[in-house]
């Protein structure tokens, strides 16, 4: 019995103990998953997706000046060709994925 709650209490310390990592990504981990095939994995828009849809990189000077909120509103609502991810992500996630974005920009 002691060995069952032992094992029972190392699976819980290590799942404890994994969930901040993954949190730490999930902005990424969601940007490849949903974005990357248009924006591509470096935010560069140099994707056959991107080229035939005419999106900008994320370094394009109009896209840097976009401001976090705008860049919320255009991920949850959409904006021209790109579709709304309200409803479809957490608005938490929408936050982390424009974070990631940010970082892509540097």
């Amino acid at each position: 019995m002691k060995r069952c709650v032992r094992l029972w209490s190392l699976g819980l310390l290590l799942t404890a103990l994994s969930v901040p990592a993954l949190a730490q990504n999930s902005g990424e981990q969601v940007y490849k998953a949903q974005c990357a095939m248009c924006h591509g994995q470096d935010g560069l828009a140099a994707t056959p997706v991107a080229k035939m849809m005419g999106v900008p990189s994320f370094k394009a000077p109009a896209i840097q000046k976009l401001t976090t909120a705008d860049m919320i509103a255009a991920t949850s609502n959409g904006k021209a060709k790109m579709p709304a991810f309200k409803g479809k992500l957490s608005q938490a996630q929408i936050e982390e994925v424009v974070a990631y974005i940010r970082k892509l920009q540097k």
